[in-house]
C-alpha cells in the first residue's frame, strides 16, 4: 500500500515501506530469515547477495522509519551503540566531537574508552548556556552531537540555534532523537543532519527487542554509512527489524498515552513533600519549558526527581515500587524506575554526575501506559514507606 509522503504521521506509522506480500497477499511484511540468495549465475542476482549487505524485512522498516522521521535515506542498525559507532567509524582519527554535557552513559562510554584511543578528541559543553558551544568549535571540528531531552537531566537543547551555528561553520549536527521520538520531535527539520534513534527504546515500545537506526537526508553520510554498516556489521537480524516494524504502527497511540500519564505523575512529584525537585520540560518551572514548547509536540514521558534523604531514601523507594520496575532502559509501555548514578550512567565520572547534578537522590522514570490511578498510587506508597 504506497502511502504519500504527506500522509498523517498514524497513516505512516502503519503503512509507509510496508507492501503486502507479491505471494500471498500477508498483509504483515514477511521475516526473511535468511542469511544468503540463490544466483542464477556468477553476479546474475536480484539485487539480494547475502544477508547482512540486504534484508527486505529490515528495508521495510528503514524505510518506514524514514518516513516518520521526515527523512530520504534509513539505516537500522543492531542496537543504538551500533548506530552510535557506525556514525563514529565514518569519522577519521584527529577530528574533534563536540557533544552536550549530559549524555547517555553508553555514549559517553563509546566516546571516551573506544574512540579516544583511536586518536579522536572529545568536547563536553552544556548547549543550554549562550556562547558555550561557540567556544568549543575548532578547526578540527568534524561533528556535533546532542540528545535532547537529554539523558537523564532533561534539559532541552535548542536543536534550530545549535544547528545553525554548526552550518555557518560546515559542521554536520546529529541529534539523539530517543526520548522524544519522531512522533513529538523532528530534528531533521530543524537543520539536523544526522538522527539517531536506540529503537530499543520508543520505537519497539515492548521491552523485547534490541535495535537502533540512523536517517538522514543526506546523500553523502547515507553512502558512508551504508558501507560502514555493511562492512562493519552491526546489522539487525529480520525477526528484531518485524518486531520494532510491528511497534511503530502503534507509536503515535502509545506516545499520547505516555505524555498523557506523564503530565500527572510530574504533577504529582512536584507536589509531594519528600520530593527535593522534578525535571520534566512539561513543567511550567522547567528552564527549558518554552523551548520545548516550540520545537516539541508534547514533553515526552521522562522525569527525573530527586528524592529526599539521599541515596538510603532512594534505595528504599525503588525497593518499594510494585508497578515501576527497578530496571534500566526506558519507552516500553510498562513503568520503569531507575538510580542512574549506580546504573545507567555510571560510566560517567562521580565528578561530571556531581556537576550536572546525578547525585545519591536522583531517580529517573520511565512513564509507561498503565491506568494512570495505579502509577500515582504506586509511588504514593513508596514515597511514603
Amino acid at each position: 500500500m504506497k502511502v504519500d509522503a504527506n500522509a498523517g504521521f498514524g497513516t505512516r506509522a502503519i503503512h509507509a515501506g510496508q507492501m503486502p506480500d507479491p505471494t500471498t497477499g500477508a498483509i504483515m511484511t514477511p521475516i526473511y530469515q535468511t542469511s544468503t540468495y540463490v544466483q542464477e549465475g556468477p553476479g546474475e542476482h536480484k539485487g539480494y547477495v547475502y544477508a547482512r549487505g540486504h534484508n527486505l524485512t529490515r528495508h521495510a522498516l528503514e524505510q518506514n522509519l524514514a518516513s516518520l522521521e521526515g527523512a530520504k535515506h534509513g539505516l537500522c542498525f543492531s542496537s543504538g551503540c551500533g548506530a552510535a559507532t557506525t556514525i563514529a567509524l565514518c569519522l577519521k582519527a584527529g577530528d574533534h566531537i563536540i557533544a552536550c554535557d549530559d549524555i547517555y552513559g553508553g555514549t559517553f562510554r563509546l566516546f571516551d574508552k573506544v574512540f579516544r584511543n583511536f586518536g579522536m578528541t572529545f568536547s563536553y559543553v552544556d548547549m543550554t548556556k549562550p556562547g558555550a558551544l561557540e567556544a568549543a568549535f575548532t578547526d578540527k571540528t568534524a561533528l556535533l552531537w546532542l540528545e535532547t531531552p537529554t539523558n537523564p537531566m532533561l534539559k532541552v537543547i535548542d536543536i534550530a540555534a545549535v544547528a545553525a551555528l554548526a552550518k555557518a561553520r560546515g559542521v554536520p549536527v546529529c541529534v539523539d532523537n530517543t526520548f522524544a521520538t519522531p512522533y513529538l520531535q523532528q530534528p531533521l527539520a530543524l537543520g539536523a543532519t544526522l538522527v539517531l534513534h536506540s529503537s530499543t527504546k520508543y520505537l519497539g515500545g515492548h521491552s523485547d527487542v534490541i535495535g537502533g537506526c540512523v536517517l538522514t537526508n543526506d546523500d553523502g553520510w547515507h553512502q558512508r554509512l551504508k558501507f560502514m554498516q555493511n562492512s562493519a556489521g552491526a546489522t539487525p537480524g529480520p525477526m528484531d527489524c518485524y518486531l520494532v516494524m510491528r511497534s511503530t504502527k502503534t507509536l503515535h497511540v502509545r506516545m499520547d498515552r505516555h505524555v498523557e500519564n506523564a503530565r500527572a505523575i510530574a504533577a504529582l512529584l512536584a507536589a509531594h513533600p519528600q520530593v527535593e525537585k522534578v525535571y520534566y520540560p512539561g513543567l511550567d518551572n522547567h528552564p527549558h519549558h518554552e523551548v520545548a514548547k516550540r520545537q516539541m509536540k508534547a514533553p515526552g514521558a521522562m522525569i527525573s526527581f530527586v528524592v529526599k534523604g539521599g541515596l538510603d531514601k532512594a534505595r528504599r523507594l525503588l525497593k518499594t515500587t510494585r508497578i515501576f520496575a527497578c530496571a534500566e532502559s526506558l519507552g516500553g509501555v510498562e513503568s520503569l524506575i531507575e538510580h542512574p548514578a549506580i546504573m545507567t550512567h555510571a560510566s560517567v565520572p562521580p565528578e561530571t554526575r556531581r556537576a550536572l547534578g546525578i547525585d545519591d537522590g536522583f531517580l529517573r522514570i520511565s512513564v509507561g501506559i498503565e491506568d494512570i490511578n495505579d502509577l500515582k498510587a504506586d509511588l504514593l506508597h513508596a514515597l511514603e514507606a
